[in-house]
């Protein structure tokens, strides 16, 4: 029996051509991380399950999560996500530590969920957060980095939007003007995490469901859907419009458009279904029609670091996934077109393979990425397979042209073939990558 060369269903392999598409939106999310002065850090990939049944939510943890007992019988799980792991990197250094921190990670993240178009059981994950900075400030640089890392993959303020909201706003929606209890809002909190992944009739219906007799006879469920239903802060009740929560939002809204966000916007509906959420959230949504869903987000969690015995720390960060990063950019046309690795490939003519590797390792010497064919191929097909890898550039050498001391560079793209020197092909391949 032959065996399967699927990967495990919801994962993926990478061949080079897509590997190469992975690490361009890896490179992207360094280059702004480092922009703002983040360092990049890592942890293991399986994690005691504790650390996430905490805080992270029963959903998560029971239902979506690779978790096991390990030969020693220790409750494991492979990370869903990153920042019950970076909360507890901090806090094993709490004392050592400077703040404010700036870290980011790119880790390797498992669920198990329903694999579909812009998610997998497995996923890469850019995770950002800021500990130490307890005012608004935090909140404009997280946005800030979002625009940025937007920007940086080439998108328009027009190709998405940011949508805020306040979970002590949030809260006091449900715990204040509603009256619901603790375990009701939790409840009500995951239905309306899903609200825009259901038709409404459907929502509208849990909604009515979850409420108690009682609460029916008062109209609660039609009051809360009006309330999410609404597009402004006018269509908040008067106890929330009027409390500090919605203030802060208010300010933070007009800051970030002051910065240039433009394309932000306030949604009272946006819960984000973590439970360490304590303030501040935030999601960035794709404007496509064909993909117009939450892409990615964050916010406030000024508690899980005192989870572990030590004093807590302010922090405030968001995660952006790569599957659905690559989504926005292949709905959008923004995927540039990446070479491979080598630069220029060098077709040996003849009997000359020896005097090839001397060239190869003349320019690699230079800095010049080269491969060469080493097949003993016909030359017609040593340059079509060439052509199939997307190199630049090939460079035919045979007896004549080491005689001669120029070799024949071929441009693929311009199919253009002169004979140039070592120190000119050098140079034209080194202006040719600086133009790209």
């Amino acid at each position: 029996m032959s065996l399967n060369t699927q990967p495990y269903k919801g994962a993926r392999d990478f061949y080079p051509e897509e590997l190469r598409v992975r690490n361009y939106i890896f490179q992207t999310w360094r280059n702004v991380c480092y922009k703002f002065g983040y360092e990049e850090y890592d942890s293991p990939i399986i994690e005691p399950i504790e650390l996430f049944s905490a805080k992270s939510g029963d959903e998560l943890v029971n239902q979506q999560s690779y978790s096991f007992a390990d030969r020693g019988g220790r409750e494991v799980t492979l990370r869903p996500e990153m920042t019950p792991s970076v909360s507890r990197l901090v806090a094993g250094r709490r004392q050592e530590l400077t703040l404010p921190i700036r870290w980011f990670s790119i880790p390797n993240c498992w669920r198990y969920e329903r694999p579909q178009k812009g998610r997998g059981r497995e996923f890469y994950q850019l995770n950002i957060d800021l500990f130490g900075v307890d005012n608004a400030q935090a909140e404009l640089e997280m946005l800030l980095m979002v625009k940025s890392i937007m920007e940086g993959f080439g998108a328009k303020p027009n190709q998405y939007e940011i949508r805020v909201n306040s979970r002590k706003a949030f809260q006091l929606l449900l715990g204040e003007w509603l009256a619901l209890t603790e375990v009701e809002q939790k409840t009500i909190t995951r239905l309306i995490d899903r609200m825009h992944k259901m038709p409404p009739a459907e929502f509208e219906g849990l909604i009515d469901a979850s409420m108690s007799p009682s609460q029916r006879e008062q109209g609660l469920a039609s009051q809360l859907i009006k309330v999410l239903r609404g597009s402004s802060f006018n269509d908040l009740p008067e106890m929330i419009k009027s409390s500090s929560a919605v203030q802060d939002i208010q300010s933070i809204l007009s800051n970030a458009k002051a910065l240039g966000i433009t394309n932000i916007t306030y949604d009272i509906s946006l819960a984000r279904g973590l439970d360490y959420y304590t303030d501040f959230v935030f999601e960035v949504f794709d404007t496509n029609p064909d993909n117009n869903r939450s892409m990615f987000g964050g916010g406030r969690y000024d508690g899980l670091v005192g989870l572990f015995g030590v004093d807590p720390i302010p922090t405030i960060g968001f995660g952006m996934g790569d599957i659905v990063i690559h989504e926005f950019l292949k709905g959008h046309g923004l995927l540039p077109t990446i070479h491979p690795e080598a630069e220029l490939i060098i077709i040996p003519i003849g009997d000359t393979v020896n005097q090839c590797q001397t060239l190869a390792s003349t320019m690699r010497d230079q800095g010049v990425n080269v491969s060469i064919d080493l097949t003993n191929r016909k030359t017609d097909k040593q340059l079509k397979s060439a052509i199939k890898t997307g190199v630049n550039y090939v460079l035919f050498v045979g007896e004549t042209e080491v005689a001669e001391g120029l070799y024949r560079l071929k441009n693929l793209a311009k199919q253009q073939e002169e004979p140039k020197s070592i120190e000119r092909i050098v140079s034209i391949v080194k202006d040719h990558r600086q133009e790209s």
